[in-house]
């Protein structure tokens, strides 16, 4: 079985390309957004999804989120006494959504086709493969996520359109510019911002509050636990801006209390400069694609942070037309994934669907140009241009500098500056060449992209007919092989907390965070539900639990409410 997945920054899903329709995949909640949280529990089990998240704020030293934002890098997060990689920490995320497929269908789940951001680097890609390979996926095709949508959206469409999508997420935001003629899925333009999302807008709200209370004596933001109140509470607020002209930010401590009144006009200004930078990516696809914005039949909103008002307003208005809505923009990406999924595993209702897609950055290498009558190195030359439709095979020649020159250093980069300092290094290869004066020795540089992100350069000497390639396979920061299989068991080892209990232990994290952000009667009150709760817990009757559970769910979705 083939699965599509949507691995997000803040939530993701699961989906299934099920009697011609992609169908999403609940989790052990029956819920099918799994946040992309983390943790340990107190036994030392691991926490995925909705039990992780709760405790981000009562056990942040056991907890982690946002780990999408590191995923290409280096970067290690210390939970307890095990420290994880980003592709460790999403790996179990991913094991966790394979988990739920696989007990939804009764069948193990062996392959899966994972959405990654428009704009995610080599190196982000790599890294996202090497998550799946931890999780247990053989992950052989990566899908751009507002290509996923796209794909959604298009399957069951009839006749030819052009149509934009403008995903914006949790963490990241991308646009892409599609179309639609004969079956064939065209992508003709991508953009984006692999650090601006719904966190940001969070940050943002957080950033503000902080900035009017801190004379109040605000407790210090920067402590873990506050500084998950902080954020929990933005977004809540956020939410709630969508639906009303005004809410109040609220925190408690140590029985002192603070309060922020927020209205949908405030936080536009909060959030101006955020919505700026919505703006440039835009115009670089729709320069890219050579189509005007009156030219497109459909504009579609993907990811959460879309379900904002004044994010909604900024589309309307530079689009000069509502929206389309009639899609869900939290699952569309999964969905197009599993499409995806059905595409691979050639299902007989797609044989008539088509896809390309494009490589969204340039790939080049470093030469050395004449500057005010003197070489100067460090310059960038692109072989294949951003856009370009994949699978792409693009050549060009450069030649030896110095008089005599043996070596050429053919250095590969990523990205769009003049200046390769200022760009993403992938590799290097270095070529032997006869020694003659400098610029008789020719080098045809060739580079060939496919489409599930693989760079193959290959160096011509065209004086002797030699040739030597390099296939970019490792960048800083992401995993050899040998560590993968390391990791690997050492993942195997770590015991996930039982499915079953899920359910349990998430209602039992949440009293906990409700105990802590409650005062006086609310949290004596809150204290005595958890404890008549676990009571019942301890005495093990299925019944008993389920019955408590539900009445249990019900007070607690009235106190929040309340809020």
């Amino acid at each position: 079985m083939i699965i599509g997945i949507d691995l997000g920054t803040t939530n993701s899903l699961v989906s299934v390309w099920d009697g011609g329709v992609a169908k999403l995949v609940p989790n052990a909640l029956g819920r099918m957004l799994t946040p992309s949280v983390v943790g340990l529990d107190d036994e030392g089990q691991l926490v995925v999804g909705d039990i992780a998240r709760e405790r981000l704020q009562t056990h942040p030293h056991l907890t982690t989120a946002l780990f999408k934002r590191h995923m290409g890098s280096a970067h290690s997060t210390q939970l307890g006494s095990h420290s994880f990689r980003p592709e460790e920490l999403s790996a179990l995320v991913l094991r966790s959504l394979k988990e739920d497929v696989e007990r939804a269908y009764g069948e193990p789940v062996v392959e899966a086709v994972i959405s990654v951001p428009a704009y995610f680097s080599d190196a982000q890609r790599k890294a996202t493969r090497i998550a799946g390979e931890l999780a247990g996926f053989k992950v052989e095709r990566l899908i751009n996520e507002p290509t996923a949508a796209a794909l959604a959206y298009g399957v069951h469409q009839k006749g030819d359109a052009s149509f934009l999508v403008f995903d914006l997420g949790g963490g990241t935001f991308d646009v892409s510019v599609l179309e639609l003629f004969d079956g064939v899925m065209e992508v003709r333009a991508s953009a984006g911002d692999n650090f601006l999302g719904g966190e940001d807008f969070d940050d943002a709200i957080v950033a503000h509050v902080v900035a009017a209370l801190t004379a109040q004596g605000l407790p210090d933001p920067q402590r873990p636990a506050i500084c998950h109140r902080l954020r929990r509470e933005a977004q809540r607020v956020r939410h709630a801006l969508g639906q009303q002209s005004e809410a109040r930010f609220q925190l408690s401590e140590d029985g002192r209390e603070w309060t922020v009144a927020l209205t949908q006009e405030r936080l536009l200004e909060i959030c101006e400069p955020l919505l700026e930078r919505l703006r440039a990516p835009i115009e670089r696809a729709l320069r890219d694609a050579r189509i005007k914005v009156a030219d497109l039949d459909e504009v579609l909103l993907v990811g959460g942070t879309t379900r904002m008002p004044l994010v909604r307003k900024l589309v309307a208005s530079l689009f000069g037309r509502f929206p389309a809505m009639h899609l869900n923009p939290d699952e569309v990406i999964a969905q197009g994934a599993a499409v995806q999924a059905a595409l691979k595993a050639r299902d007989a209702t797609l044989e008539e669907v088509v896809l390309t897609d494009v490589c969204p950055y340039s790939l080049g290498v470093e030469v050395a140009s004449q500057v005010g009558g003197q070489l100067q190195s460090g310059h960038y030359l692109p072989i294949i241009e951003r856009n370009c439709v994949v699978p792409v095979s693009r050549v060009k020649s450069v030649q030896t500098l110095r008089d005599g020159q043996k070596h050429v250093n053919v250095r590969i980069f990523q990205g769009e500056s003049r200046l390769v300092a200022n760009n993403i290094f992938l590799g290097e290869l270095e070529v032997e060449v006869p020694p003659r004066p400098a610029g008789e020795v020719s080098l045809d540089i060739r580079f060939t992209y496919d489409i599930n992100g693989l760079l193959e350069a290959q160096v011509d000497i065209l004086l002797t007919g030699q040739s030597q390639s390099l296939v970019i396979e490792n960048n800083p920061g992401v995993m050899t092989p040998e560590e993968i299989a390391e990791r690997f068991s050492a993942l195997q080892a770590l015991k996930t907390h039982p499915r079953d209990q899920q359910v349990n232990s998430a209602l039992m994290a949440r009293l906990e965070r409700l105990y802590q952000e409650s005062l006086g009667d609310l949290r004596e009150h809150v204290g005595v539900l958890a404890g008549h709760f676990s009571a019942v817990l301890e005495r093990q009757d299925e019944r008993e639990i389920r019955e408590a559970r539900a009445e249990l769910l019900t007070r607690l979705d009235s106190i929040e409410s309340g809020y």
